[in-house]
């Protein structure tokens, strides 16, 4: 006997941000995302005793990991304050790509009826738990215990090096790979350093006008930085990591939460969510280059980045010009540019948007959840009409782990289900690598 399979659809969305730096207003992480998802929920334009009973049917909930604090066991506390007993309950490993495959797999769970109404949560307060260190307030008042002390503020991005070939000449954080592509990039083209630098500041000016319109962006409100601002070494926006000054580099210290609700179209109907609220996942697709970054075929493309893309747009049945908004993390301005130079896309003036939030210097950085507040606003902006057909594309690691999705105003065609699987294998194995010489000696080219 064989079923039908049910249709995923997005029906609500939520977004939360707590822009108080003051000591007593310092919420948790999990406080955040259990707004978020109340907010998703009265989304769906639901009554508020529909809402109430929205609530407790959720029977998947899945968590993108915070870098904020360590939650013994985060799925179970926050099924708790939402008073309900998740068949499904996770919590990813870190990645920013984590977002984009939670919510991936979440769609695939509803087609397959193995759930009726998922929840795909996440969200930071690095802002906040700064505050609370620099006040010598750790842990911050009120904040779940743990069951060890913290006493630091988690810096993602100067992390001790673990022992590896990478840490013998330090190198290894994102701080120094995602650079490191970008010299690889400019010189595979031709680039002249100036070039290179003025094309980067044109970028994230123009990711910074965006943000600038977006009340939900870290920045919103603030002076928006402009092309001389990005690309000018200044005190205020200092080298980090040649290319890339300061303002080129993702800014994580903020509180940020979001969250989607999905259901299959029966059960929406069944609970008299209006169809003006539906969004249709269509498909989705990631995979990993190695975590080495020395074990790279070259240092100006990304097979994980080109592969993902390729087939996600296939397993959605879609060709690269049917997409009307894209979204392309943009923790440095390398990952955009690679995703442009593999759609051919332009990589400034496009007439498609490359960014729907404003990336992650201006929008604000989320920690590993960035991407689920793209899913958000490609929901709202797919909602309006005015596009129907978006792409989102998640990075993770120092250009290691990608993932993504398609979404539409409009279902699969031809009653096509919902993919069966990720069509990639979760790591690439079959990419040429150059050898690598750990003991080097004699003459060598810089390329």
């Amino acid at each position: 006997m064989t079923f039908e399979r049910a249709i995923p659809i997005v029906v609500g969305v939520g977004d939360v941000k707590n822009a108080s730096l003051k000591l007593e207003d310092a919420v948790e992480p999990m406080a955040l995302m259990l707004e978020a998802i109340m907010l998703a929920i009265k989304d769906t334009n639901s009554s508020p005793t529909a809402v109430a009973d929205l609530q407790l049917k959720i029977d998947s909930l899945d968590i993108v990991a915070t870098w904020t604090w360590p939650y013994p066991d985060l799925p179970g506390l926050l099924s708790k304050k939402l008073g309900i007993t998740p068949r499904h309950q996770s919590c990813s490993p870190h990645g920013g790509n984590q977002p984009v495959k939670l919510f991936d797999e979440a769609a695939r769970r509803i087609s397959f009826r193995m759930s009726k109404l998922a929840v795909v949560t996440g969200g930071e307060a690095l802002a906040s738990l700064s505050v609370c260190a620099a006040a010598k307030k750790l842990p911050p008042p009120g904040w779940t215990k743990l069951d060890r002390n913290i006493d630091s503020v988690f810096s993602p991005t100067t992390r001790i090096l673990e022992d590896s070939i990478g840490a013998i000449h330090s190198i290894g954080n994102p701080i120094h790979i995602y650079p490191l592509y970008e010299n690889g990039f400019r010189a595979h083209r031709g680039q002249s350093i100036s070039d290179n630098n003025q094309e980067s500041a044109r970028l994230y000016a123009a990711f910074a006008k965006v943000a600038e319109r977006n009340h939900l962006a870290w920045n919103y409100g603030k002076p928006t930085e402009t092309e001389e601002s990005i690309g000018t070494i200044t005190n205020k926006n200092r080298l980090i990591c040649s290319p890339y000054p300061l303002l080129m580099n993702a800014f994580n210290t903020v509180n940020l939460a979001s969250a989607c609700l999905l259901t299959s179209t029966e059960y929406a109907l069944e609970l008299g969510i209006p169809e003006s609220k539906w969004i249709y996942p269509l498909g989705g697709a990631g995979t990993s280059d190695s975590s080495n970054f020395w074990e790279r075929p070259n240092f100006y493309t990304s097979p994980a980045i080109s592969k993902s893309i390729d087939a996600g747009l296939k397993v959605c049945g879609l060709e690269k010009d049917q997409v009307d908004l894209f979204d392309f993390y943009s923790c440095f301005p390398i990952v955009p540019k690679l995703a442009c130079q593999h759609l051919d896309l332009p990589m400034t003036g496009s007439t498609k948007p490359i960014t729907l939030l404003g990336g992650l210097t201006s929008f604000g950085g989320a920690g590993n959840n960035y991407s689920m507040h793209a899913l958000t606003e490609m929901v709202r902006q797919l909602r309006t009409g005015s596009s129907h057909t978006g792409l989102i594309l998640a990075n993770g690691g120092s250009v290691t782990s990608e993932h993504v999705v398609c979404l539409s105003a409009r279902p699969r065609s031809n009653h096509i289900p919902y993919p069966d699987k990720n069509p990639l294998p979760n790591h690439l194995t079959d990419v040429s690598v150059p050898p690598l010489e750990k003991q080097a000696e004699g003459g060598a080219t810089v390329e």
